[in-house]
């Protein structure tokens, strides 16, 4: 592919000549690249629930710390993941953190086949998951360098809310493709103890060859965007921006809850509601469909009153689980948790749709990455926090009033920074000249 050696996206004449189509392709490239590092990240959310049946001897909480360790770290890897795209490339970056992401997957399709496999071996894989888990920052950062400001809150909805489509996919496509011998290429069956054969590996396995496929793409099809790349000292001025701290709490709000839950969800189901696990892929979907909604109703509507909507919403919705779990309702309680999953997808691409308003494109690209550095730690907190609350208090319910308390406090951070009008020229005049 010929270099790109101008870029400038703000100039109508250029992006409807050349900047549409090569923006178009790299986002179309990086959706199924973040969606496969989403499955990777995610795998542990189903594999846990099934590898007591399957012979392992793991408690409750050692199965949720599985579910949360890749969210650990995945937070972690994504503040390094946030500055790779400005120093080494956007493709090249997204060749190199797609490439590996096939060892947890090979590891864990071996380990799972041996129910004497340590703890601590799960354990050291789940954190292998993680590699998946920092994708989304350099993926997001390097697709805002493609779009103009009109549009980055859509393409960014895309490429996030498609991508966190791989928490559904793999919460539905796991528990179809392990009771299936077709695909156990490496390794025997496992038997549960009602007779049914499974064959766990396949959980892990499967995603191998997708990994490698879209490898070559990213290699062969992706460009790097020319003035894109800033030494990490330049890129870290963010951190002195007050705007990124407020931005990174709101969402925290929203994509942390979205990936907390998604993690937590079929371990949460399992434990309260185990006739039901099938639906365990409902929330993710749900969610991740959302977000490309919410990106284009902060694009026409404006970010933030979209997403002062939404932390209404989604106190609504943790109150409705907390009073139909506490009742024992499954109707209630699932429609109650989808109303959350909605919420959370739609505040996460309205809260992304915010960053570029307020910083310019140097600047704006590392905060979307750092405040989904930030957001990330969801996914280990929130299965860690239902794990505690179980352990104390013999019920999850206790973790839904921590989450509500955080939905206040970003409500009124929402408020007074980005809806009063006495401060939203301020904020906007403050930033957008870096």
């Amino acid at each position: 592919m010929a270099r790109i050696n101008y870029w400038n996206p703000e100039d109508e004449k250029f992006w409807k000549a050349e900047g549409k189509k090569h923006a178009r392709r790299n986002l179309w490239i990086s959706v199924p690249s973040l969606m496969i590092a989403f499955i990777v990240w995610q795998i542990w959310s189903v594999v846990a629930v099934r590898l007591n049946d399957i012979g392992f001897h793991f408690t409750e909480e050692q199965l949720f710390t599985l579910a949360a360790v890749p969210g650990l770290v995945g937070a972690t890897l994504r503040f390094v993941y946030t500055f790779a795209v400005g120093s080494i490339g956007g493709k090249n970056w997204t060749v190199i953190s797609t490439a590996i992401l096939a060892i947890p997957a090979i590891g864990i399709g071996f380990a799972v086949q041996n129910p004497e496999t340590p703890f601590s071996i799960m354990l050291l894989l789940a954190a292998l998951c993680g590699l998946g888990g920092g994708n989304f920052s350099s993926s997001s950062a390097n697709i805002s360098f493609f779009f103009p400001k009109k549009e980055k809150g859509t393409a960014l909805g895309i490429n996030g809310g498609l991508g966190n489509m791989g928490v559904s996919v793999v919460q539905f496509v796991t528990p179809l493709i392990v009771t299936s011998g077709t695909f156990a290429l490496v390794g025997g069956k496992q038997v549960l103890a009602n007779g049914q054969e499974v064959w766990l590996q396949n959980a892990a396995f499967i995603w191998v060859i997708p990994i490698v496929i879209l490898t070559l793409l990213a290699m062969f099809k992706m460009d790097n965007v020319p003035g894109a790349k800033q030494s990490v000292a330049e890129q870290f001025v963010i951190v002195k921006r007050k705007h990124t701290w407020i931005m990174t709490a709101l969402y925290v709000a929203t994509f942390g809850s979205f990936i907390g839950y998604s993690a937590a969800f079929p371990l949460l189901l399992r434990s309260q509601f185990p006739e039901h696990i099938s639906l365990a892929f409902l929330g993710a979907l749900v969610a991740a469909a959302a977000r490309p909604v919410g990106g284009w109703m902060a694009d026409k509507l404006g970010g933030a009153k979209v997403t002062a909507y939404v932390l209404v919403i989604m106190g609504i919705g943790a109150t409705g689980v907390i009073y139909f779990l506490t009742g024992k309702q499954f109707a209630g309680f699932l429609i109650s948790f989808l109303i959350l999953f909605v919420a959370s997808g739609i505040g996460s691409g309205s809260t992304f749709q915010m960053i570029p308003n307020l910083f310019i494109p140097k600047e704006a690209a590392p905060v979307i990455g750092f405040s989904a550095a930030f957001a990330a730690y969801g996914s280990f907190f929130i299965p860690k926090l239902f794990g505690w609350s179980v352990k104390a208090t013999g019920t999850p319910v206790t973790a839904f009033y921590f989450f509500i308390a955080f939905y206040v406090v970003a409500f009124g951070l929402n408020w007074y920074f980005y809806q009063r009008k006495a401060t939203v020229a301020k904020s906007l005049s403050g930033h957008q000249v870096g």
